[in-house]
């Protein structure tokens, strides 16, 4: 990370990218405050959700936003994007780009009106035209009036300015109720305790699922009590993590991404 900081410092940056995990990362190396950022014109996140405490202490530390997007391979790969005028943070992935309709659909592919959460679709000159000689695969992301299913939970507002909620495989059903676990990483974030944290669904045997936080501890002394303690001050109870567990380090992707995939697969072998 140092000799990534020594990079940016040598090449006079005006724009960076990146995954939250990044930016996070960045933002504790002391070295990266003392940069000159008078030639950043844009911060641009993607990949996952930019939490909100990452956002702000970003702009506080650098003077400029994190602007998101968002795309998928499967629309090659731009959907939406903030507008480079935006002032701060926002919690939005922006607006669709150009010659792109979008939409929020519901479990019958129905659409759904203005600040409704449902699945977010796509149509537009980028959108692939099917998975190569997968035929059955194809069919399950497009609807018969060729709506491309994202997977991703998402709603859009007065503006149209969409707002991804969660990716539809990591939402977690608690006894009927939706809960979205970037909202509750979102909130346990803003613990100056938490170095990370990543949330997934686990078996239960009441509830059908309850969340598990997985937390990288910023403060070593930081307990399980005073985790649940600051979530039922700030979360609706049924969004309450029923386990916390500590860890080192968060398994992440080769594109620095927090792997929850991982981290299911790691709960589901500790059940063998």
């Amino acid at each position: 990370m140092s000799r990534f900081i020594k990079e940016i410092a040598k090449f006079k940056f005006s724009v960076i990218t990146g995954v939250n995990t990044l930016f996070h990362a960045l933002l504790h190396q002391p070295k990266f405050k003392s940069l000159d950022f008078s030639r950043l014109k844009v911060a641009l996140g993607g990949g996952m959700a930019v939490q909100r405490t990452v956002a702000e202490q970003w702009q506080a530390v650098t003077g400029k936003p994190i602007l998101e997007a968002y795309g998928l391979t499967e629309a090659s790969p731009c959907v939406s994007i903030n507008p480079y005028t935006l002032k701060e943070y926002n919690g939005t992935v922006g607006l669709p780009v150009s010659s792109t309709d979008v939409c929020i659909l519901d479990d019958v592919y129905q659409e759904l009106p203005v600040n409704q959460p449902g699945e977010l679709a796509v149509k537009g000159p980028q959108v692939m035209k099917g998975y190569w000689k997968n035929t059955q695969e194809t069919n399950k992301v497009f609807t018969k009036d060729g709506w491309l299913l994202t997977g991703d939970i998402a709603s859009i507002n007065e503006e149209g300015f969409i707002r991804i909620l969660e990716r539809k495989k990591d939402m977690i059903l608690v006894s009927g109720f939706n809960v979205y676990p970037n909202e509750i990483e979102d909130t346990l974030m803003r613990m100056p305790g938490i170095l990370e944290v990543a949330v997934i669904g686990v078996p239960d045997e009441n509830s059908g699922e309850i969340a598990k936080a997985f937390i990288v501890k910023k403060d070593p002394d930081l307990t399980e009590t005073e985790v649940l303690q600051f979530c039922r001050e700030n979360l609706t109870g049924y969004k309450i993590p029923k386990y916390i567990e500590f860890c080192k380090e968060l398994p992440k992707t080769n594109v620095g991404k927090i792997s929850r995939l991982e981290l299911r697969d790691r709960v589901a072998s500790q059940k063998t």
